[in-house]
C-alpha cells in the first residue's frame, strides 16, 4: 500500500541561522525580541548541545530539518514512506519582520521547489509565508502554486498574536480559495495573551496541551468569524486529529445554537469541520483518539502523516496499519485523500 505522509517538516540554513539569532539576541530588529519572548521555548531543538562530544536530539532534528536529499530519502524507505509533502518548520517566518519574512518566503520556497525537483516522485511542498504581509503573503502564495507546483501553504498558527479570522488576512483566504489550495494550520506556543498559566510546568506549553488548544482556538476563531460562509470552497488542514476538535463537536454546536451567535453563520460549527477541513494523524498513535476521529468526520477527511523528524515515522506507520477500519478506509487515509486533496 502507497503510503504519503503529509506534515514532514524541513528547514533551511538561513532559516535556523535567523532562529538562532533571535534567540541569542543578535537579530536586527528589538520589537522582535520584545513580542517572541517564548521563542526560546519554541525553537529549543535549535541551541540545546551535548557534553562530552554526545549528539543531542535536537542536533540529530536539525541534521534531518537540513537534509532535503539522500538522509531523508533513507529513513523514508526505512519507514516505508512512498512521498513526503514537506513544510518550513515551526514557527517558520511569522516570528520575523514583515519585510525580512517576505523575502527569506521566496527564498525558502524556491529551495524547497529544487528539493522536489531533484526527486519529483517522492517530495511535494506547501508554500512558506510570511502573514504579517498579507497582500504579499497571497502574491507569495500565488507564485508559490503556480510557478513552483508547490501544492499549498502552511501557516504556524497566530502571527504576533493575530489569527486569521482577522480581516486583513483574508485576502490570503482568498488567494487559496481561488488557487484551490489548502491551508495547513500548523502549531506553535501560545498566543503573548493566553502563554502565562502554560509556563508553570514544563512542556505545557507545547505538544502536551498548548500546540492543541492554540490551534483549536484558532480553528474555531475562523469559523466564528464567517471565513467558510465569505470562502465556501476555502479548505484547512489541522494536524494531531483535528487538535481534538473532534472530540468537542457536539458541545460546541449544543452551545452555539444556544447563544447569540447562533444566526450569524449560514451553518453549525460541526459542518464547517466536516466541509471545510481536513485532519492529518500527525502525533498521535493511538487508535480511541483516531476512531473518535474517524466516526466524527468519516475516512475522507482524514489524512496520513507522521510529523518527521519529530515523530516516529515508523511508529506512525505501524499504529494506522493495525488501525481498526476497513482497508479500503486505511488505503484513503494512507494515500489515496491526499492524491486527491493535493492533486499529486
Amino acid at each position: 500500500m502507497k503510503r504519503i505522509a503529509v506534515e514532514e517538516h524541513f528547514s533551511t540554513r538561513e532559516h535556523i541561522d535567523a532562529l538562532r539569532s533571535i534567540v541569542e539576541q543578535k537579530y536586527p530588529v528589538p520589537e522582535v525580541l520584545q513580542e517572541e519572548k517564548n521563542l526560546e521555548r519554541e525553537v529549543a531543538w535549535l541551541h540545546f548541545s551535548g557534553s562530552g562530544g554526545q549528539v543531542t536530539r535536537s542536533e540529530v532534528a536539525r541534521g534531518k530539518l537540513l537534509d532535503h536529499g539522500a538522509g531523508r530519502l533513507k529513513d523514508m524507505d526505512e519507514a516505508g514512506i512512498d512521498m513526503q509533502v514537506l513544510s518550513l518548520v515551526s514557527p517558520g517566518l511569522q516570528v520575523f519582520d514583515a519585510a525580512g519574512a517576505t523575502a527569506m518566503a521566496r527564498r525558502v520556497n524556491d529551495e524547497l521547489s529544487q528539493a522536489i525537483k531533484q526527486n519529483p516522485g517522492r517530495f511535494a511542498g506547501l508554500a512558506a509565508l510570511a502573514p504579517q504581509a498579507p497582500d504579499e503573503a497571497a502574491a507569495e502564495l500565488k507564485r508559490a502554486v503556480t510557478d513552483l507546483g508547490l501544492k499549498g501553504a502552511v501557516i504556524n498558527s497566530h502571527t504576533k498574536g493575530e489569527y486569521l479570522d482577522d480581516r486583513k488576512y483574508w485576502v490570503i483566504l482568498e488567494a487559496a480559495e481561488k488557487l484551490d489550495v489548502p491551508i495547513y494550520i500548523h502549531p506553535r506556543g501560545p498566543s503573548p495573551d493566553m502563554l502565562k498559566p502554560y509556563l508553570a510546568y514544563p512542556g505545557l506549553a507545547s505538544a502536551i496541551l498548548g500546540f492543541s488548544a492554540e490551534v483549536s482556538l484558532h480553528a474555531l476563531r475562523l469559523i466564528f468569524s464567517g471565513a467558510f460562509d465569505q470562502f465556501p470552497k476555502l479548505k484547512i488542514i489541522l494536524g494531531h486529529l483535528g487538535e481534538a476538535l473532534p472530540y468537542w463537536m457536539w458541545r460546541i454546536d449544543n452551545h452555539w445554537l444556544k447563544g447569540p451567535g447562533a444566526k450569524s453563520l449560514k451553518r453549525k460549527p460541526s459542518d464547517y469541520l466536516r466541509e471545510n477541513f481536513f485532519i492529518t494523524t500527525s502525533g498521535m498513535c493511538w487508535h480511541p483518539a483516531l476512531m473518535c476521529s474517524y466516526l466524527a468526520l468519516g475516512a475522507d477527511r482524514i489524512l496520513f502523516a507522521g510529523d518527521y523528524p519529530m515523530e516516529s515515522s515508523q511508529e506512525a506507520v505501524a499504529s494506522w496499519e493495525s488501525a481498526p477500519i476497513c482497508s479500503a478506509d486505511i488505503e484513503k487515509i494512507f494515500h489515496s485523500n491526499a492524491k486527491t486533496l493535493f492533486r499529486l
